[in-house]
């Protein structure tokens, strides 16, 4: 099994928890005795629920058009109450935390005609991931008027690169989420969890045609990175390299032909195509193009996707779940083979199976569904460039915008915003329009080379799902499709 394990440590290690109770008790005045018998009373004789308590800081600048255009920060907390007995979820939330409240969320989440268990209560897993950030806070780093003057200064830097410049936006983001979990019978969790994002984008203009570029990069780790004059003036490079090689794009043809995907970030058709066929509630309720085909071959030999949620400083990284399972490093698929599925403590109960550390919400004021950390495909053993040379014409897809995709069918059609035609084995003109639409399960079995490149995508993937936005990271290396359907403009 070539997947790598997951990293773990000590329980003792996996959150500063005397931080979180600082936070969460000590400061607004709750008793964690009290609470915890709120939680223990509430959940008595239920499958499952959890107290889910949460505070945010989280910052936001953006820049445009010659000027700063948006400079925000916030602060929020709140807390979550839910139980659950057999399918049926009862929650109730607000955004003051003391104990009135809490009780007032007790009697709520209580006053739902539950009906009968149907599922013995999964166990609290303890912790034995690494606390994957301590208690880093991106936002307590750099003064206000530093990140500024950065966005002033990059916008300067794009305009002087080339006269063909005529629009510069520049956007930095961070935030700070500590969270914590009390379970019946006195089982707690914490996390802490930084988060920083820096997008540039540039429009061009030659001959009056005008064309976009962009590039963003990000992760759970400090702003130090991203404000390093190395990183943001690569990142406006290749912003402005794919605004100019758009100015030159003809319109992409139409058809059924080769495709040769690149690594990194088109890793987020896995995700939409594949990714979230394979979250476990979509497979318990049977609406997944997966369902029921767990050890059966679903894709071509050589391929093999995992989640996993204990990479350092990734987007999708976690050092727990929004239930307080520790999240890990989960085969889904292997040599093609269907090994397993993402699931929350609900899914994995009524299902028969454990859960993976996949539970997560938005926050407090969410329930918590089975999601992706960060999905990828692990890389084979083909060089790329003999990848190339092998297509006799084709498309080379380098860059993905939106998409869209059916869980129930698999079909899916997805927008390339960077992409060339091949002509015998070789990159021709860049071209403008083209998008990929096909049939997830059936393009994993049209996998003809993996390439020994895989890369993961630069932290900038928020994965959205029953009105629920989270972090998440996406990665593949090079792939050649030996035919996908490709919609074009070329008249």
């Amino acid at each position: 099994m070539r997947h790598p394990p997951p990293i773990t440590q000590s329980a003792a290690t996996m959150t500063d928890l005397a931080l979180l109770n600082d936070l969460f008790f000590h400061r607004t005045g709750l008793d964690q005795a009290r609470t915890q018998s709120i939680v223990n009373n509430t959940l008595q004789g239920l499958d499952d629920g959890e107290l889910f308590l949460e505070y945010v800081q989280a910052e936001s600048l953006s820049w445009d058009d010659g000027r700063l255009r948006n400079a925000s920060f916030n602060t929020e907390q709140g807390f979550g109450l839910r139980g659950v007995l057999g399918e049926a979820v009862s929650y109730a939330h607000a955004t003051t935390l003391d104990e009135a409240a809490i009780k007032r969320a007790a009697e709520t989440v209580r006053a739902v005609n539950f009906g009968q268990a149907s599922a013995k209560a999964v166990e609290m897993p303890f912790g034995t991931n690494a606390a994957l950030y301590a208690d880093l806070n991106p936002l307590n780093e750099q003064p206000f008027e530093q990140k500024i003057a950065l966005l002033q200064q990059i916008d300067a830097y794009v305009r002087g690169k080339d006269p063909r410049v005529k629009q510069v936006s520049v956007a930095l983001s961070g935030s700070w989420q500590a969270v914590q979990i009390l379970r019946a019978g006195g089982a707690v969790a914490g996390d802490i969890r930084p988060l920083v994002r820096l997008n540039i984008s540039v429009v061009v203009e030659q001959n009056g045609r005008m064309e976009t570029g962009s590039y963003g990069a990000g992760g759970r780790t400090s702003y130090g990175l991203y404000l390093s004059e190395d990183q943001w003036q690569m990142q406006a490079n290749e912003a402005l390299r794919q605004a100019l090689t758009n100015l030159e794009s003809i319109p992409a043809p139409a058809g059924e032909m080769q495709v040769l995907v690149g690594p990194g970030w088109p890793g987020v058709l896995l995700h939409e195509a594949v990714g979230h066929g394979l979250e476990g509630d979509f497979n318990r309720k049977k609406t997944s193009a997966f369902a029921g085909l767990l050890g059966q071959q679903v894709a071509a030999k050589g391929v093999t996707v995992v989640d996993n949620g204990t990479l350092p400083d990734r987007r999708g990284s976690l050092s727990i779940d929004d239930e307080g399972t520790p999240t890990e490093n989960t085969v889904l698929i292997e040599d093609g083979i269907l090994k397993g599925y993402m699931q929350d403590r609900l899914n994995a109960r009524l299902m028969g199976m454990r859960p993976t550390g996949n539970g997560r919400r938005e926050g407090y004021a969410h329930t918590p569904m089975p999601r992706m950390t960060n999905t990828y495909m692990l890389a084979g053993s083909e060089d790329p460039q003999e990848m190339l040379r092998g297509m006799k014409n084709g498309l080379y897809a380098v860059n993905f915008g939106g998409g869209q995709v059916d869980i129930t069918s698999g079909k899916f059609v997805f927008s390339a915003s960077e992409a060339y035609l091949v002509e015998d084995g070789k990159i021709k003109a860049p071209v403008k329009g083209a998008t990929l639409i096909g049939n997830g399960p059936e393009v994993l079995k049209l996998v003809r080379a993996i390439g020994n490149d895989l890369q993961l995508d630069k932290g900038v993937g928020t994965c959205g799902k029953g009105g629920q936005s989270v972090p998440a990271g996406v990665g593949q290396p090079s792939l050649l499709i030996e035919k996908m359907t490709v919609g074009g403009t070329q008249v």
